[in-house]
């Protein structure tokens, strides 16, 4: 849901003889940043939660059309991987932030925290902060979990929802995710089925194995050097503990506190009309499943082509082309 890619550069050329041609391509591929990304932030602010302080940074002049707020994945990951998303900063404000124990926040390390309801809190007290009257949100991953509960309660200030790959229940994430790893070389598979067992192989080999799998479903690119000289500049770009403590060791296991969750039944509560449910034509979240949330919603659903998990990293161009006709369609 958003945890880091293990694929790093020396791993790529091996990995493209595990992957569809077309697929082997794009994993090796140089990623693109959107014209007009800011790396740096027009304000910044820590901002007081239960537990700590979490960081929140801002693009563009708040009181004009209603912002957009961006929940990282994970748990565990930060905000760098939004970074594209700032091209948006030329008609409306862009918040990022990072979740308690990740990127510039406070990482107190306490599992105490690590609550879906604790982790909820943080938006309304970004809100409140900045003394936001109406916004949009939009969460992928694990964040689109937190987008879900968020849009639930049908806050009055709530302007827009967005439910980008989103976890919406454990049991069918790892459903799709077993369809998934099995659609992998039978080499990478049976890998993948070891490695669960600590022990059960090379750790070199299960980051190898799991590296294929994330470059076919998780992330295609390799990030743009500017993002990926912000990212390694954070002091936490990945919250391991947090991961592995809510959800396990990867993307399609799961042995953490979040093995149990079910948010299906909140999907009814949500408001149709102003819902947008989305995917990555190649997404661990898979775009079948996503479009049925969506029509259990009563909500629109969309597919972004040629991108997985990380779609504003795989393809930031047509995502923001789906973004800002569908925000200002909901600003009135």
């Amino acid at each position: 849901m958003g945890r880091r890619t293990i694929l790093a550069s020396g791993l790529a050329a091996g990995l493209a003889g595990l992957l569809p041609a077309r697929l082997a391509a794009q994993a090796l591929r140089q990623g693109a940043t959107s014209p007009g990304l800011r790396l740096a932030p027009d304000q910044e602010a820590m901002v007081p939660v239960t537990g700590g302080r979490i960081y929140v940074r801002v693009n563009g002049a708040l009181g004009g059309k209603p912002p957009i707020l961006f929940i990282h994945g994970g748990p565990g990951s930060s905000h760098w991987s939004w970074l594209n998303a700032t091209a948006l900063a030329d008609d409306r404000a862009v918040i990022l932030y990072d979740q308690l124990d990740c990127g510039r926040s406070d990482r107190p390390g306490d599992p105490a925290n690590w609550t879906v309801a604790r982790f909820l809190s943080e938006i309304e007290a970004i809100r409140a902060h900045f003394g936001i009257g109406r916004w949009h949100v939009l969460g992928g991953s694990w964040g689109g979990t937190l987008a879900l509960e968020y849009g639930a309660t049908r806050p009055s200030a709530l302007a827009g929802l967005v439910l980008q790959s989103p976890l919406i229940s454990t049991e069918i994430w790892l459903r799709d995710a077993a369809e998934l790893k099995a659609g992998m070389p039978a080499d990478v598979r049976d890998l993948l089925d070891r490695c669960d067992t600590p022990g059960a192989a090379p750790q070199a080999d299960c980051d190898a194995a799991t590296a294929a799998f994330y470059a076919r479903h998780v992330r295609q690119v390799i990030q743009p050097p500017a993002i990926a000289a912000y990212r390694d500049a954070l002091p936490a770009p990945f919250a391991e503990g947090l991961y592995n403590h809510m959800w396990g060791r990867a993307e399609f296991t799961c042995t953490g506190t979040l093995k149990d969750y079910d948010g299906q039944p909140l999907l009814e509560q949500l408001d149709p009309k102003r819902t947008l449910f989305v995917a990555g034509q190649d997404d661990e979240a898979r775009p079948a499943t996503v479009a049925n949330f969506a029509i259990a919603a009563g909500a629109r659903f969309a597919e972004i082509p040629d991108a997985s998990h990380s779609i504003m990293l795989d393809n930031p161009a047509a995502y923001l082309d789906l973004l800002r006709p569908w925000l200002a369609r909901q600003d009135a």
